[in-house]
Parts: C-alpha cells; sequence; structure tokens
C-alpha cells in the first residue's frame, strides 16, 4: 500500500474530466432552465417530499432560480480551473441543496453527480491546464496515481452494484419490467412495432444489460479490452437512452469513462482542446498550461483519511437493505442511493380519510387539491411519501379547526405487472407513525417472492 500511494502519473486524464463534468453540468442546469422545471418541479408546489433528516431543505421562492445560477456559475469555473476548490464545494453544497428540496426530483444521476463533485473536492483536478496554474504560473507534471483510481473505482462501484441488483428473478426469468416498457414503445421507427414486441428481444435485453453491467468496469481495466469496452459501454448507455429515457445519466457515464484510456490519449484530447479555445487563447495564454514543471504533492495525509472513509461508505451503504425484513422491491426501504436504477415498475391507486375523532365526520381528501399530478403519482406507491403526505394532510385540517385528528389511507399497488395488491394497512392511523429509519410495520405484506440480490 504504501507504494501504491507514491506512484504517480499524468495530471491530463484528471484535467479532461474536469474540463468534460463542468461543461456537461453547466449545459444541464441551462436545459433544466430553459424547460422551465425550475418553476413547474419547486415553484408551482403547495408541498414538497423531503429526504429524512433533511426537512428544513427547501425552495427559496423566487431567489431558487439565483440558487440555480450559483450552481451554473460555479460548474463553469469548474470547468475552466478558476479557484477551482471554491468551485467545486460550491457547485457540490448547491447541487446537492437542489436535490433535496423534492424527493419527487431524485434520479440515480443526479446522486452520482452529488458524489462525484463530493470526491473531486479532495482531487487535483486543476493541476494542470486551468486559470488556477496560469495565474500561480506552475503547473503539475505529475499527481499521485491514486486520485485518478478514485474516480475509476467510483465508477466501478456504480456499475457493479448496478449489475448485481439485477440478478433477481423478476428481471433474469420473468424479462421484468422491461417487457412492460418495450411493449408500450411501439413509437420507435422500424422496431417499434415488431422488434419491441417479441419476448426474445426482452429476456435477451435483460440478460445484456446484466452482464454488461457486470464486465464493462474490467474490460475497462484492462490495455487489451478497454477499447472494447469503452465501444460496449457507449452502445449501452445510448442504447438504454434510446429506449427509456434517462435523462443525464447515459452521458454522465460517457464522460467518465474516458479516464480509464491512456495518458497519451488525455494529452491528445487537451491539444485538441488547447485549439478549441483559441479564439481566447492569446489572452489567457492556454498554451502555458501544459508545461508541467513540479510534482503535486499533498501537505496532510487528510484526503487520503477523507476517501478512504468515503468508500467505505458507498461500499456499505447500497447493502443496509439487509437490515430491513420484507421484499426491497415492495418496501422500498434501503432502495434509494444503492444504484438500482430501472429495475421495477410501481403504479398505485391511494385514497386518504382525515377523521375527526370528536366528532367522528370523515372527509375523503383530493390529492390533487394539495399536489401536482406528478408528486400524486409518484406518491401513490412509495410509503415514505405516503406518510410524509399524511402527516402533512393532519397538520392542515388541524389548522382547519379539526382538534383530534386521523389519518387513515386505502391504497393498491401494482409491482412489475403483477395484479394490485393492498399496500397500507387501513385500520392504522398514519399521523401517528413517526418518520424513521425502522421498518415500517404499516406495510402490508408482499404476497409474492422475487429471488435474488
Amino acid at each position: 500500500m504504501n507504494n501504491y500511494f507514491i506512484k504517480t502519473t499524468s495530471p491530463a486524464p484528471l484535467v479532461v474530466f474536469r474540463v468534460c463534468f463542468g461543461a456537461l453540468m453547466c449545459a444541464s442546469l441551462i436545459s433544466f432552465w430553459q424547460k422551465g422545471w425550475i418553476e413547474s418541479l419547486y415553484l408551482e408546489p403547495k408541498f414538497h417530499f423531503t429526504f429524512y433528516a433533511f426537512e428544513w431543505v427547501k425552495p427559496f421562492g423566487i431567489y431558487t432560480y439565483a440558487l440555480f445560477a450559483l450552481c451554473g456559475l460555479s460548474s463553469v469555473c469548474v470547468a475552466f480551473g478558476f479557484k477551482y476548490r471554491i468551485a467545486i464545494v460550491t457547485f457540490f453544497l448547491s447541487f446537492t441543496y437542489i436535490q433535496f428540496m423534492d424527493k419527487t426530483v431524485y434520479q440515480s444521476s443526479s446522486y452520482f453527480i452529488m458524489i462525484l463533485s463530493f470526491l473531486m473536492i479532495f482531487l487535483p483536478a486543476n493541476a494542470a491546464f486551468s486559470i488556477d496554474s496560469l495565474r500561480a504560473r506552475r503547473s503539475y507534471r505529475t499527481i499521485p496515481k491514486w486520485c485518478i483510481d478514485s474516480v475509476k473505482l467510483m465508477f466501478i462501484i456504480v456499475f457493479f452494484y448496478s449489475g448485481l441488483a439485477k440478478l433477481n428473478s423478476d428481471w433474469l426469468l420473468q424479462a421484468m419490467p422491461l417487457e412492460l416498457w418495450l411493449t408500450s414503445s411501439k413509437h420507435i421507427p422500424l422496431i417499434g412495432e415488431f422488434v419491441l414486441q417479441s419476448h426474445w428481444f426482452h429476456y435477451g435485453l435483460s440478460w445484456s444489460f446484466m452482464i454488461l453491467d457486470l464486465t464493462i468496469p474490467f474490460l475497462l481495466l484492462s490495455n487489451r479490452t478497454r477499447f472494447v469496452g469503452f465501444g460496449l459501454l457507449i452502445f449501452n448507455q445510448l442504447l438504454s437512452q434510446v429506449l427509456f429515457p434517462f435523462g443525464i445519466f447515459p452521458l454522465i457515464i460517457i464522460i467518465c469513462a474516458p479516464i480509464f484510456l491512456c495518458q497519451d490519449w488525455h494529452q491528445k484530447a487537451l491539444l485538441i482542446l488547447r485549439a478549441f479555445l483559441s479564439p481566447i487563447q492569446n489572452g489567457l495564454h492556454f498554451s502555458t498550461a501544459l508545461k508541467m514543471t513540479k510534482d503535486f504533492q499533498y501537505r496532510t495525509p487528510l484526503p487520503v483519511f477523507v476517501l478512504s472513509l468515503f468508500f467505505v461508505f458507498q461500499l456499505l451503504f447500497p447493502l443496509r437493505y439487509m437490515l430491513y425484513e420484507g421484499e426491497l422491491f415492495w418496501t422500498g426501504e434501503g432502495y434509494l442511493f444503492s444504484w438500482r436504477t430501472a429495475l421495477i415498475e410501481r403504479s398505485g391507486n391511494i385514497t386518504f380519510n382525515v377523521v375527526d375523532s370528536d366528532t367522528g365526520e370523515s372527509i375523503t381528501v383530493n390529492n390533487l387539491n394539495f399536489l401536482t399530478a406528478r408528486q400524486e403519482e409518484q406518491m401513490s406507491f412509495q410509503p415514505d411519501f405516503i406518510l410524509q403526505y399524511a402527516h402533512y394532510l393532519g397538520k392542515h385540517f388541524k389548522t382547519q379547526g379539526h382538534k383530534n385528528v386521523a389519518v387513515y389511507a386505502k391504497s393498491y399497488v401494482s409491482l412489475n405487472g403483477r395484479p394490485s395488491a393492498p399496500y397500507v394497512d387501513p385500520k392504522v392511523d398514519l399521523f401517528q407513525q413517526k418518520e424513521s429509519l425502522k421498518h415500517n410495520t404499516w406495510i402490508l405484506p408482499f404476497e409474492d417472492k422475487i429471488r435474488g440480490f
């Protein structure tokens, strides 16, 4: 281990990753803004679903736009390597705050961006080809090899856990939920009417995605198979995006993968990038940033210690579902932040009754009076959403003059094409249930068995 931590390498792969990461984040935030999603997802809703222990994270009203602007500006600074340490910390904090404002917006890609930006805080991604190196008139010839390997390790963890999660009976033996999604994709030219409706294609794609997730990271690690792995990765992500649009996730995966390529490839990429930036080259003298003059060394072992804890957490946290009883796909307990992407298709129908225990009056709630259509759909089959919304209803009706309030729900959920089944115990007063990390006993048992990891 001592020998490993003193190994050095060119900073070019990390620099290319920094530029691509910052540029992609800026473009995605601009797109998010232009599509009007800031208003529709954060400003229009009367109520926001929050993450456990982060209930204090709320939108800022009209000033939410300023938060997005700050996040976008920091991503530009990251790309150019300007005040890099401040910029990447600002990006991590602002982007994380944005994602935690409403749980209905959560995607695996958002979590991946959050942890990548946290990881980059401790990496010298501005060691070369950056405005910081120009201003300091100093550029580093080498950086510790583990800095680049840490990004690779995060990539491997994501793919390996995603592949392990696909080793379940629904995915491999029933081709679920791919069959549900593919049969509804008739709009895709040439293949929509025929290929996507075939059972052999559903099973073939399920097994292929599982095998690719488990093998691509290791193909990228070997010099002999690296370009094969990179080609399969691009094909896999583009095919996934065509069949099931996953937002920015395929793009962020694709820009991460080149870090596995050799140093010469990244040096050439920087030369191409320098030529692309030639209109401002004379003003900022980007060419001087490529003259490696010193070796970067950390002054303290603190970054190594922090990142060691970080990776221990990343390895263990996705396994926390083992601490809960019940079927993971049914209860959802331990599902978030575990790299389980595109494994389940759930739909639900839920009705809430608010009862005044003093008068016996019962009020059937119209959910659209309090939630947007998107929020109601997300809430209908997720227990943490259901509990939060029940508490919101209880508090709302207490302010309307009902003193002794109870909230009951009748809920039916369909999982991966199965018939709808009762989900919430209708006899339990959800207003009296506390949100915690413990198992929710008010979720009715799953009447089937899904085998696998």
